[in-house]
């Protein structure tokens, strides 16, 4: 009976979401157990609690959610992302970059940064839309200033550190220059359309995010991302994670640091228009 009611809340989360506990029960429980206890409720009475008030959702991410990442995080991938994406884009008048599981900040701040230091294309002719479904991450993101005692600094060149942040209260804040470049917005993944409401983009970033989805959710967010980039648009992905064979209409381009994916397949949107 106790799994049998685990199972529905963990479904109405993987509807809500995407977040997929459905074979990992126990652990659903663990995490979900704090906040339960706190408002003297079994998970069935909660479970009817969350169905019933939306602003719920938040805690429940809040508690899901990992969102352990620190700046110049997967240096291959920038390096791929500096030395190959951004000099295809040069000429451009308005360049946009997504990054989609934004967490704490420190991806979208890292890629403006990157944007700077190639010198490729102007930082004003720029724009990084910065979104998670964690609205207290957000916050953290959009004020731009890391404790030193944080592990967000841990792969931070020594160089980028002087150039691009200002020490303050026993921290560091990201200067504006780079936060004049991130828009901040509360999004879920799944949320086709919201999506739609973002209009094109030339890159996305979505990393470690996918493997806490099953195959249907992936393919969902996917295709959102495949619909949302321009042609020939750029998606880097965690290095744990893979589309390959998942008939997205991606191609997979391998570097000699690192591998992305290409929007580029018209026979597959060609397919998915038959389809529709």
């Amino acid at each position: 009976m106790e799994n049998m009611v685990l199972r529905q809340l963990g479904q109405l989360i993987y509807d809500h979401c995407g977040l997929n506990y459905l074979q990992n029960l126990p652990s659903l429980e663990s995490k979900i157990s704090k906040r339960t206890n706190e408002l003297g409720m079994s998970i069935w009475e909660y479970t009817r609690h969350l169905e019933q008030n939306s602003q719920e959702w938040d805690v429940v991410v809040e508690l899901l959610t990992i969102n352990e990442t620190y700046f110049c995080r997967e240096e291959n991938q920038l390096e791929v992302f500096q030395s190959i994406i951004l000099p295809q884009l040069t000429g451009k008048n308005l360049i946009r970059i997504w990054s989609a599981a934004c967490s704490t900040g420190e991806e979208p701040y890292t890629l403006a940064m990157m944007v700077a230091e190639t010198g490729f294309i102007p930082l004003d002719a720029v724009e990084i839309l910065a979104t998670d479904i964690n609205k207290k991450v957000l916050q953290t993101a959009k004020q731009g200033w890391y404790s030193k005692r944080s592990l967000s600094f841990r792969r931070m060149p020594e160089h980028l550190l002087e150039k691009y942040f200002v020490e303050r209260d026993e921290g560091y804040q990201v200067v504006d220059s780079i936060r004049n470049r991130v828009r901040f917005r509360y999004l879920n993944l799944l949320d086709q359309d919201e999506m739609e409401r973002f209009g094109e983009f030339d890159v996305i970033f979505c990393r470690n995010v996918l493997i806490y989805f099953d195959r249907t959710a992936i393919q969902k967010v996917v295709s959102s991302f495949y619909d949302r980039l321009a042609p020939e648009g750029s998606l880097f992905l965690g290095h744990a994670e893979s589309i390959t064979g998942m008939n997205t209409g991606f191609e997979t381009i391998h570097t000699e640091k690192s591998f992305y994916y290409r929007k580029g397949d018209s026979s597959y949107e060609a397919v998915r228009s038959l389809g529709s």
